[in-house]
């Protein structure tokens, strides 16, 4: 009797048309990661157009297009995965996985491989709705945008298992994702540009783990930052990318908490 050879992508493959079958009989995780960001930048517009952006070099447009893809990162990863890591590990699911020949970064990349492929199309439709909607030209370092973005959505991932780790239910992801929810749309630039908070606040709040990943995609489109604040900003989201992954290993969990 012969055994079939697999390997690491068609493993992944696998588990992540599985884990988008199981994603797609979660209503309410579906809605919350597909609508959710695309309605949040509604409320970003309102509120920045109210602020004086001409005073610190910004425009409506430049404010609201990573405020976009923050809250797609935020809901349609983060807060998604949260809630998919902790019910996936609830009902035996990794833990029966972890008995084949799957790897342990195999089974958390299949299960986050739907909610990244969601993210990334709702920030290409997200930044083009931009682009026509608020005169938001081409990114003058593109490649600092995919930086950004790509940063941003490991982390992201990385983060919503290590908070699954200290979640007991799937009830109670709502709870324990709150926080870094919360901090990041208010302290990332995202909701509130960082240029118009008072110095020593703005530079708090530059440390939070989604404020570089926003800095690089928003001035990755308006070519303002500095080698020296790009390289500030790139360390720091390696910094926080890194502790998330540590974090991870350290307390991620594959079996019920009981």
């Amino acid at each position: 009797m012969t055994h079939a050879v697999t390997t690491s992508r068609s493993r992944l493959t696998a588990l992540a048309r599985a884990e988008m079958t199981l994603l797609g009989r979660s209503k309410g995780t579906l809605v919350a990661a597909l609508f959710v960001p695309l309605m949040l930048p509604f409320t970003v517009l309102s509120v920045v157009g109210d602020m004086d952006l001409e005073e610190v070099g910004l425009t409506v447009g430049t404010v609201v297009l990573p405020a976009a893809v923050g809250f797609s990162l935020l809901f349609a990863v983060y807060s998604a995965l949260v809630g998919i890591f902790v019910s996936r590990r609830e009902e035996l699911v990794l833990k029966r996985l972890r008995t084949g020949e799957v790897r342990d970064a195999e089974i958390l990349g299949g299960a986050s491989l739907p909610s990244v492929t969601i993210a990334l199309v709702q920030c290409v439709v997200l930044a083009t709705g931009c682009a026509v909607l608020l005169d938001v030209s081409a990114p003058e370092a593109p490649h600092l945008v995919v930086l950004g973005l790509l940063a941003g959505l490991v982390m992201c991932a990385a983060l919503a298992a290590v908070t699954a780790g200290f979640t007991r239910t799937v009830e109670s992801a709502q709870v324990t994702s709150l926080p870094l929810l919360l901090t990041s749309m208010l302290g990332s630039g995202i909701a509130v540009p960082l240029e118009v908070l008072p110095d020593r606040l703005a530079s708090v709040c530059e440390l939070l783990p989604l404020s570089p990943v926003i800095l690089l995609v928003r001035d990755g489109w308006t070519g303002g930052l500095s080698g020296y604040e790009t390289l500030g900003a790139v360390v720091t989201a390696a910094a926080w990318t890194a502790l998330a992954l540590f974090g991870v290993r350290r307390w991620f969990r594959w079996e019920p908490r009981r």
